[in-house]
């Protein structure tokens, strides 16, 4: 049975423990095993983390020492994938560079806080993950964000949306959602979720299953390229 480890925390705003419990729900229904902790402590057994198929962060502006997100940049580039929302993921830690640069972005600023009304706009033929989805209109917070110039980007919003010194830049398309490759490991995300009745939307439900059912994938692939591998090295015996 392939094995997911959830670690919810940090700033209750998002709704850390209610986005578990969708995240779980999804989980389970695909068949994962799932471990949920709420500890950043959880991140400290390097051997466990090696052994799971897929990591959820759930942890909005807090603070990781290295002792903590060493183990995890290991495991994700062993194969293990890392899914994630929001500032669950991509304002988790905001000294943590290195967390940034495997999770592929992060975020600074939402102009006109919550309740600002935006479209995603899929990219469509991208990415299998947004296949049959259409764009679709939220109601929450519309996430600025600096992003890594090498991430896939499966679907954009149209800034400025709400005014702002922004807008004196003119119009962007931002990443809303993106894959990116962390060595051997897959890393999926997505802006969306301010709070958890937008991950109960019924694009977000597809796009969160969608996205761990790929990101765990990258396990079973490193493990057959490992396989592979040993298989033709030189028999020394």
């Amino acid at each position: 049975m392939r094995q997911a480890l959830i670690v919810h925390g940090g700033w209750k705003g998002h709704e850390p423990v209610q986005v578990k419990d969708i995240f779980k729900r999804i989980l389970e229904e695909e068949g994962f095993e799932v471990e949920v902790s709420d500890t950043l402590d959880a991140y400290l057994d390097q051997e466990k983390l090696l052994g799971l198929d897929l990591i959820v962060p759930i942890w909005t502006m807090g603070k990781i020492t290295k002792e903590q997100c060493n183990p995890i940049l290991k495991a994700v580039a062993s194969g293990v994938g890392i899914v994630g929302n929001h500032g669950g993921m991509c304002d988790s830690f905001r000294d943590s560079v290195q967390w940034q640069f495997m999770t592929g972005g992060n975020w600074v600023a939402h102009p006109g806080n919550d309740g600002t009304e935006y479209v995603v706009n899929i990219k469509k033929g991208s990415n299998p993950i947004v296949e049959g989805i259409e764009d679709f209109r939220v109601k929450s917070e519309q996430y600025y964000l600096h992003v890594d110039p090498v991430v896939e980007v499966l679907a954009t919003t149209r800034f400025p949306t709400a005014d702002g010194p922004h807008a004196t830049n003119g119009i962007v398309d931002m990443p809303v959602i993106w894959t990116k490759r962390w060595g051997k490991g897959r890393v999926f995300y997505t802006s969306l979720g301010h709070h958890a009745d937008i991950m109960e939307m019924p694009q977000c439900i597809t796009l969160m299953r969608r996205g761990f059912l790929w990101a765990a994938e990258g396990k079973k692939i490193a493990m057959q390229e490992q396989a592979e591998s040993d298989k033709s090295l030189p028999n020394m015996w």
